[in-house]
């Protein structure tokens, strides 16, 4: 005989993970390399006449523009969300910088959202809005709104959102055992 109470609702690990990866952005990373080899090029291979001064500049803005590209794409290639029993983190990059960590106890509900665009928030990375909350967008697609306890919201672009949402409800409003009748 099966226990019907139980096969009722799906068991979920004790860590919980999804991410979301936007490959586009690895295009972005080429220009800011792009950008840095123009730089060294005009450093190592110039015959400038104008001056030394016009020299520096270009070097110089070219390899800051690089670095800048490169690294500001790479911190938003991909997404990564964990949720255990206490508190959610999100993760972005390579390196898990810029990183997030909220307490369950500071959520007051998930909400699963099927189309979060960067258009929306005014483009890729990590964003706020004054209307419309906090965000890591990485790409374009589902996601999930956490709305917390001090009345702020935060959108997470992630493959899966509905299994997060799932999770994250889950863990809010933990089950209580069946009366034994």
């Amino acid at each position: 005989m099966r226990d019907h109470s139980r096969s009722a609702r799906p068991p979920y690990p004790d860590v919980w993970t999804g991410r979301a990866t936007n490959r586009m952005q690895w295009l972005l990373a080429l220009i800011g390399v792009a950008c840095m080899t123009l730089g060294i090029v005009l450093a190592l291979d110039s015959a400038w006449t104008t001056g030394v001064a016009p020299l520096v500049m270009a070097v110089v803005g070219c390899i800051a523009a690089g670095l800048l590209v490169l690294f500001g794409t790479l911190a938003f290639v991909h997404v990564a969300l964990r949720v255990d029993e206490d508190h959610l983190e999100v993760r972005c990059g390579h390196m898990g910088v810029p990183r997030r960590r909220i307490p369950l106890s500071h959520v007051a509900g998930a909400e699963f959202v099927p189309h979060v665009t960067p258009r929306h928030w005014g483009g890729w990375g990590y964003r706020w809005r004054p209307e419309k909350g906090t965000a890591v967008v990485v790409r374009r697609g589902e996601g999930l709104v956490l709305k917390l306890w001090d009345g702020h919201t935060f959108t997470i672009t992630v493959d899966d959102a509905e299994a997060a949402v799932r999770v994250i409800r889950d863990r809010l409003h933990p089950h209580r055992p069946d009366p034994v009748h």
